[in-house]
């Protein structure tokens, strides 16, 4: 663990993505499993957000309780997959704006290329959560930042399921300024830019295609 980067090693998220990792798994299984892994990760990610009081009566008196400060937080999907992991974020934050990114990676160069953005307003005021489950060569998240970047936002996380020692390098370089949090960080690429040992295209294996 570093500053830059936060490896979640609670059992429970350690064993089901023992699961997920299992070539075995069904399309249904795994995609349950990432929702509920993302639940796990969200409770890290969410560690630092900014809390104030409010008045409230419980049934035996009247209390100055703790509620979250400040205007919604963005979840942004970098598609296809994030939408894995941000549908179980959103199940536990369902106040939060919503964003999407669309990157595919070019198989012959592994650079990204960007076929869709579409991001809520206002988002200098606001924590933006970017979610993608692998983080591998790191071009592609890095690409989305830029975006989210280009929108003034300034207080930015990166939540993502498996993390190649790679790609966590092309992010502390592109921007030292995103805190990454993930359940793995995994041994490597191989020569297609694939995380090792992984578990496969998370796209493809949440959505049974190939």
């Amino acid at each position: 663990m570093t500053e830059h980067l936060t490896v979640v090693d609670h059992p429970l998220i350690q064993h089901k993505l023992t699961i997920m990792r299992d070539r075995t798994t069904s399309t249904a299984g795994f995609r349950q499993l990432l929702k509920e892994i993302s639940q796990l990760l969200a409770y890290e990610i969410t560690r630092e957000l900014p809390m104030t009081t409010r008045a409230i009566d419980t049934p035996m008196t009247r209390m100055e309780a703790p509620v979250l400060a400040g205007k919604k937080l963005v979840l942004v999907s970098i598609l296809r997959a994030g939408n894995g992991l941000m549908d179980g974020v959103l199940e536990l934050i369902p106040s939060a704006r919503v964003g999407f990114i669309g990157l595919y990676r070019d198989e012959e160069t592994l650079q990204p290329v960007q076929y869709y953005c579409k991001l809520p307003q206002d988002m200098e005021d606001r924590m933006v959560i970017a979610v993608d489950p692998m983080l591998a060569t790191g071009n592609s998240s890095a690409a989305a930042i830029d975006l989210i970047k280009a929108t003034g936002a300034k207080t930015i996380r990166f939540l993502c399921l498996l993390a190649a020692p790679e790609g966590v390098a092309r992010m502390r370089e592109a921007h030292p300024d995103v805190p990454i949090v993930t359940a793995a960080l995994d041994e490597g690429l191989n020569e297609k830019g694939y995380i090792m040992p992984g578990l496969g295209d998370a796209g493809d294996r949440m959505f049974g295609t190939k």
